[in-house]
């Protein structure tokens, strides 16, 4: 079975308090059903410091968001689509677009 969504793909986030906002996937937990995309879903963390020198603060980091409220983006249409799996003729399978029928 083919990935719907891979790192360094740029998705569209479909619901919650991001919707509308695009974004590159950073991480992705298979098994969870989990994605890190770059600039949403931001929460902030105290850090402390921990060696002489260190300066504790408060960072502002991205945090996983489930799978299904992300959407890929195809490059030919610009619009975020659905994923079919498309095979070729040396075995191997690759994502396709399923509004434009073109690869990525």
């Amino acid at each position: 079975m083919v990935a719907r969504v891979k790192k360094n793909d740029i998705v569209s986030v479909r619901a919650g308090k991001d919707r509308g906002k695009e974004g590159v996937v950073i991480a992705i937990l298979p098994k969870k059903d989990k994605v890190m995309v770059k600039g949403i879903a931001l929460v902030k963390k105290h850090v402390k410091a921990r060696k002489q020198g260190d300066i504790a603060c408060i960072k502002e980091q991205e945090s996983f968001i489930s799978l299904s409220k992300v959407m890929p983006m195809c490059a030919s249409c610009n619009k975020a689509c659905r994923v079919n799996a498309k095979s070729l003729e040396g075995g191997k399978v690759v994502r396709m677009c399923n509004r434009c029928k073109e690869t990525f």
